[in-house]
């Protein structure tokens, strides 16, 4: 087991990294001094590990409520939120009651939004079982749900306890779920620590095969780099914009092409492709930057093509961004691999020809494709993903 920790004075927290360690007591057991929690999960997780979590709990003198949501990015919304509410309520759960997020990245920011409102403020724990909660939304305190105009659009601020990621549970992580954690692994290699995306380019086929050491390895450095960036700017008002690389475009396509029809991690693969391209249009980066970073998705499997929904639905959709300033859309974009900037200076025509060039054509005729699905062909139906 590793262990870092997210610097932020008295709210500072661990985060813990190894295999096995659902099977831990004694890195739960100092955050439940109450001996009473609630464990949030999903239809696909709680199956696999709810019940070992349950037992090893009250084996320790831990009562546990449990409550299960669907699972999937379409109920990442309000009415699912309040089913949590509702749980809690019912149960008479207290200030002292922590609401413990045991799934991937939409049961940890439903979980989280739960525990920053039910009460005004509950103690929150995250045990992220995919790659992508694991490198990435676990860590930070960034928590909510969606609305329809826009992805994330309701939320707060509100840091865990602790993190537990145990490798272990992504044996039973499906593939195109893996694929879309390692979109953001990519990222961190791109917006700040160019060694980690030339280690990436020399071990993808490690992460892919699953080998528990890489995956370790690539778990602990990406989490080090985001520690390092929510210690410094925990709320996002300079460096922490930064970890958005992909994100305003990528969330355009979740929103505008149906929440599920897209994994997240997929739609910030296209959207990182087109920050590339825009990036290469101010002259910022050159083509052979963009193709180095085309190919590592490639090889991870991921779309780099976008799917067409007009020039004009993107900007629209792009208007409802959280970096916007002044209604003045602002791009997290490369000056070189390892080397990201926020800029709000994209012109509008570059902006254009990148939303044009970007986007998924039939190959046949050359006419636009308004497939729902990524171009590489990945997204399965809800039933296939989740078995």
């Amino acid at each position: 087991m590793q262990t870092l920790t997210v610097g932020l004075a008295d709210r500072s927290y661990p985060i813990h990294i190894g295999s096995g360690l659902l099977r831990e007591a004694g890195l739960l057991l100092p955050h439940l001094p109450h001996k009473r929690a609630a464990i949030v999960s999903n239809t696909t997780v709680a199956p696999l590990y709810l019940e070992p979590l349950q037992l090893l709990l009250k084996n320790n003198g831990v009562d546990t409520l449990s409550i299960i949501l669907p699972d999937g990015e379409q109920y990442k919304n309000a009415e699912t939120l309040g089913l949590i509410y509702e749980a809690l309520l019912r149960n008479r759960c207290e200030r002292n009651t922590p609401l413990i997020a045991l799934g991937g990245g939409v049961i940890g920011d439903m979980t989280g939004f739960a525990a920053a409102t039910y009460l005004r403020g509950v103690p929150f724990i995250q045990i992220p079982t995919t790659l992508l909660a694991q490198v990435d939304s676990s860590v930070g305190g960034k928590t909510g749900i969606n609305h329809p105009l826009g992805k994330n659009m309701i939320g707060a601020f509100y840091q865990p306890l602790v993190v537990l990621a145990d490798i272990a549970t992504l044996r039973t992580l499906p593939d195109q779920e893996l694929r879309a954690g390692i979109a953001e692994v990519i990222k961190y290699g791109l917006i700040r620590d160019l060694p980690f995306f030339e280690w990436l380019e020399q071990n993808m086929e490690r992460l892919l095969a699953r080998d528990a050491e890489a995956l370790q390895y690539a778990i602990v450095r990406s989490c080090q780099n985001k520690a390092e960036v929510v210690g410094a700017d925990e709320r996002e008002s300079g460096e922490r914009a930064l970890l958005n690389l992909g994100h305003t475009f990528g969330h355009a396509i979740e929103t505008g092409m149906g929440y599920g029809a897209w994994l997240h991690g997929e739609a910030v693969a296209a959207g990182t492709l087109m920050a590339a391209d825009l990036s290469r249009r101010l002259c910022w980066i050159g083509e052979a930057e963009v193709a180095r970073t085309r190919q590592l998705f490639e090889r991870a499997g991921l779309p780099v093509i976008a799917p067409d929904l007009g020039a004009a639905k993107y900007r629209q959709l792009m208007g409802l961004d959280k970096k916007v300033v002044g209604g003045k859309i602002r791009f997290v974009l490369l000056k070189s691999i390892g080397h990201a900037v926020v800029s709000g200076d994209a012109p509008e025509d570059l902006l254009r020809q990148t939303l044009s060039a970007c986007a998924s054509f039939d190959q046949a005729d050359g006419t636009a494709s308004h497939s729902t699905k990524p171009a590489s062909g990945q997204v399965a139906d809800y039933q296939d993903r989740h078995g």
